[in-house]
């Protein structure tokens, strides 16, 4: 696509899913702020909407605390991001995640920046860099086994959007 292999940029967000019956016995929570029983699929992208790393909770679990995790696996692989050192996010990820990242990471020169929702609008408004990460969740809502939460154990889950990912990319590179 005419980018470099390693991505400058990352962009972190999280989504709600329901679960199923089978699913639900163990690993889900309930997120009061969507009002949903499940899990959470805390996703990092680059700016083509392609997952460096995806991570799955229980619903119940805090973005800003997921988000700590999140960047430790990105840790364990950042000599596969060189370049990767700008992160953006939205509001549930403010606080305490800002100032982990610089104090933990400030020798790798990583800095997350949160997108701010424009004060007094009360409408639906694009938000600059976070409609990449937004679009990658409506790419995983495409398939069956991603609509719903329907595995048993959160690592099947994040393998079955690792393979929703190679999918698209496999379609991609065919059209080329």
């Amino acid at each position: 696509m005419g980018k470099n292999r390693s991505p400058s940029v990352g962009l972190i967000d999280s989504q709600s899913v329901k679960c199923t019956a089978v699913s639900g016995q163990s690993d889900t929570g309930y997120d009061g702020g969507k009002k949903i029983k499940g899990r959470k699929r805390h996703l990092m992208v680059d700016t083509l909407g392609l997952i460096i790393i995806a991570w799955v909770t229980a619903a119940d679990w805090q973005d800003r605390d997921a988000g700590s995790w999140l960047f430790a696996k990105l840790y364990l692989n950042r000599f596969d991001f060189p370049r990767l050192k700008t992160f953006f996010a939205d509001g549930g990820y403010r606080g305490k995640l800002v100032h982990f990242v610089k104090k933990c990471y400030r020798n790798l020169g990583w800095n997350l920046n949160i997108v701010k929702k424009p004060e007094n609008i009360n409408t639906f408004v694009v938000l600059p860099m976070r409609w990449i990460v937004e679009r990658t969740n409506a790419w995983n809502d495409n398939y069956r086994r991603l609509s719903k939460d329907y595995e048993r154990k959160n690592e099947s889950v994040e393998a079955f959007i690792y393979l929703a990912q190679i999918r698209l990319l496999a379609i991609r590179c065919e059209k080329l």
